[in-house]
This record gives C-alpha cells, structure tokens and sequence, in this order.
C-alpha cells in the first residue's frame, strides 16, 4: 500500500523526520523504495542530471510523464510527486491539462509547482478539483534567470514575502512545501508556522523532511557537489572502475570466458557446417 496524504500529515505531527529523494527511472525507483523512501520526486532537474542541460527550462511535459510512469512502476509503496516543468502551469487550463495527464497518463499521486502567491490561484483550482498539490518556495529553478542560483530571502523584506506565500500556499490546500536555499532559522520558523510539511534542501535541518537529488547523494558525477547536499557514497567512481575493467578483459580477451558462452553439441556443429 501506498504512502499518503494523511501519513505525511500524521508523520508531521509525530514529529517524524520525512525523506524525500529524487528518481528518474525503474531502477532507480526500486532501490529507492527498497531503502524505505516513503516520497519520491520525479523533478525536472532530469533536464540537467539527465540530459545534460544548463537548466530545467528545456524539460518538456512529454519528457516528466514519460519519466515519472517508469518511476511509478518502479514503486508500490512509496508516494510519487512529479514536477509540472516551466511554464506548464502558467494558466488554470493549462494547469489542469498538464495534471491531468501527469496524473492519468504518468500515474503519479501528486504534482509540485514552483512560486508564491502569482500561482495560488492555479493551486486552490488544481485541488479543488482533487489533485494534490505540493509547493516549492525558495530558490524556484524555473525561476533561476530572475533570481540567480543563490540563497534566498535573507532580508527581512523577502522573508516575510516567503512566509506570507507559504501560508498563503498552504491556505490554497497544497499538502506540503519545499523549501530551497532558504536560510536555516527562517525555514524552521516556517515549519513551526504551518501545518503541513515542509521539506527542505539547503534550508537546514529544521524542517520536517530533507530532500535530496539522486547523482549527488551517490555521487554519480565529478567535482564538487552543491553545498546542501551530502555525498552517502562514490558510486560514480565505482561505476568508471567496473567499465574499465570490461574495456581491458574485451580487449586482452580475458572476456568472455567459456562460463559465459553458450555451448552446442559437435557433430550437430558438424552437421551445420558440412551444408556449406
């Protein structure tokens, strides 16, 4: 059975810490719900850990929905969240027809948009019709062009402005809230302040949850990983070794072996050959 809205909401208010990680693939969906994530996201971060864009911008709704149905086959009890991408969202109807699709098409529990209050009104409608709604405040990667990639709302001004739209946010029914490159105390303050969750990302470890991309808590890539982000192994490294190795035993002969060759009885090989 699946996680849902009243045990993210119960997880609140036991004062459980709920994790969030990336997926972008069956297999990764898998191990994901075997080490027990009880919320996947399906984000448009795919664009650049994925395909190799400078930003999510170029991330299509084709693209989301294709990606997010093999993660949703990939799980069966964790609770599926999928971003809407950039500007997919800019209307009511257009929001309805991108969550409609993510939701029938791409079988996902939820959807996450970016912004405050200029989307609300898209938010109240989307759950009035009964799609679940997470919110993004903070650093909006969508949005990174006008606010360039660095920490937010760190003056008073643009604080307030943050919690007014989180609880404006939450007033039009989202179930939860991220919070990206928030400053800590600010982002605890609104944890306290809300009812429902808030999971951070380079917001500090008073929020109700943390979420992290996958490439960078298994360390799938090079260089330096972002400062929010904690690196739980080096597979990257891991993986280049292994397909070192199998370039060296192809090449030396080495692979493959007997073991791993099919065999056929001599005198049918015989009789095969002997036709020519």
């Amino acid at each position: 059975m699946r996680t849902t809205l009243f045990d993210l909401q119960a997880m609140k208010q036991a004062g459980r810490r709920i994790v969030m990680l990336t997926a972008y693939d069956f297999p990764s969906a898998r191990l994901a719900e075997r080490a027990g994530v009880p919320i996947v996201l399906v984000g448009d971060s795919l664009g650049m850990v994925v395909y190799g864009h400078d930003t999510t911008l170029p991330v299509t709704l084709d693209d989301m929905i294709r990606h997010a149905a093999a993660v949703v086959r990939g799980t069966s009890h964790a609770f599926v969240v999928a971003d809407l991408p950039f500007l997919t969202y800019a209307t009511e109807a257009d929001a309805m027809t991108a969550a409609r699709r993510m939701m029938q098409q791409a079988g996902v529990q939820a959807v996450k948009l970016e912004g405050g209050a200029p989307i609300v009104p898209i938010v109240r409608r989307l759950t009035e019709l009964g799609v679940p709604v997470m919110g993004h405040l903070g650093l909006t990667p969508q949005a990174q062009h006008t606010l360039g990639l660095r920490v937010q709302a760190r003056q008073a001004a643009e604080a307030r402005r943050l919690l007014a739209d989180a609880r404006a946010l939450e007033d039009a029914g989202t179930f939860a809230l991220v919070l990206e490159l928030v400053p800590a105390p600010l982002a605890e303050a609104v944890s306290r302040r809300l009812r429902i969750p808030v999971i951070g990302i380079g917001a500090g470890a008073g929020c109700d949850g943390q979420v992290q991309v996958w490439h960078d808590v298994l360390g799938l890539y090079d260089g330096k990983s972002p400062r929010h982000a904690r690196r739980y192994a080096d597979i990257g490294t891991a993986i280049e070794t292994a397909l070192r190795q199998y370039v060296d035993e192809v090449q030396s002969g080495a692979f493959p072996t007997p073991a791993h060759s099919a065999r056929m009885d001599k005198d049918e090989l015989d009789r095969a050959l002997g036709e020519d």
